[in-house]
């Protein structure tokens, strides 16, 4: 992970609050307000219940501590305020012990299509209602458990498997394509993309995952979609590192991208 942002975390006072500004809570209001109507046309059940079940505010940015007590409550995890990009190691890590890292500052309106790097609104809003599901946290456990296995040189193959099912995968209800990851219920743009007739959909396959490279400056041209959501937790119970090092002994596939200019 780069370790370059444009932003500065904020940094929570002794009893665990972070104070944002009128202006920042206004932006919290308004990503929110807009993305909803995407979310209920687009976005899969599981999804839509976990958002249901964190009732975040509206009018403000949530406070990590308020979180952690919902999530807690529902499935032992809770949410740590972090600079705006950690390193991978540091990542499986929270995640192994049932912690998710979320950084703490909001975007300005300057970035208020588009972020680059993850801000609170796409860490809160799109990463904890799927955490309120004890199978969905149970394989972000997963996936951190495996990392902590790993060597510097796997993680950025282990982490395809993150981004492209907790992050960016697909799912199918009633005959219908939804989208199911946090970018996705995060992002106005590509969460439309994502269920249109635009991208490559291939089926969920944990090798063929590992071998996928991808990139995060793009609308993804190429998603899997998970036909049964118990093919995803099943892979909980794989050997994640011995995958991992059959999808180094086999390759990666061709980018279904051009690469960056």
């Amino acid at each position: 992970m780069s370790k370059q942002s444009a932003y500065e975390a904020k940094i929570p006072d002794e009893t665990g609050h972070i104070h944002y500004t009128d202006e920042e809570n206004a932006v919290w209001h308004d990503l929110v307000a807009r993305q909803l109507p995407a979310v209920d046309r687009h976005m899969a059940r599981p999804y839509r219940d976990g958002l249901a079940r964190m009732d975040l505010p509206l009018d403000r940015v949530p406070q990590c501590t308020d979180l952690s007590a919902t999530l807690g409550a529902l499935t032992g995890w809770r949410i740590a305020p972090v600079p705006a990009l950690i390193g991978f190691g540091k990542f499986f890590g929270m995640l192994a012990e049932r912690t998710f890292p979320a950084a703490s500052f909001i975007r300005s309106r300057k970035d208020f299509d588009y972020i680059k790097e993850p801000d609170i609104f796409h860490e809160v809003f799109g990463h904890t209602p799927l955490l309120t599901d004890p199978r969905f946290a149970g394989f972000s456990r997963a996936i951190g458990k495996a990392g902590l296995r790993a060597e510097p040189k796997d993680y950025s193959w282990l982490i395809r498997l993150y981004w492209f099912t907790i992050e960016f995968g697909l799912t199918r209800e009633g005959g219908q394509v939804k989208a199911l990851g946090s970018g996705l219920a995060s992002s106005p743009t590509e969460l439309p993309w994502s269920v249109s007739h635009g991208p490559i959909l291939r089926g969920f396959d944990v090798m063929d995952i590992l071998r996928t490279p991808y990139r995060i400056d793009i609308h993804q041209p190429l998603y899997f979609v998970l036909e049964d959501l118990d093919d995803l937790f099943a892979a909980a119970d794989r050997d994640l590192m011995a995958d991992v090092k059959a999808a180094q002994a086999r390759g990666l596939f061709a980018p279904a991208y051009e690469e960056a200019g």
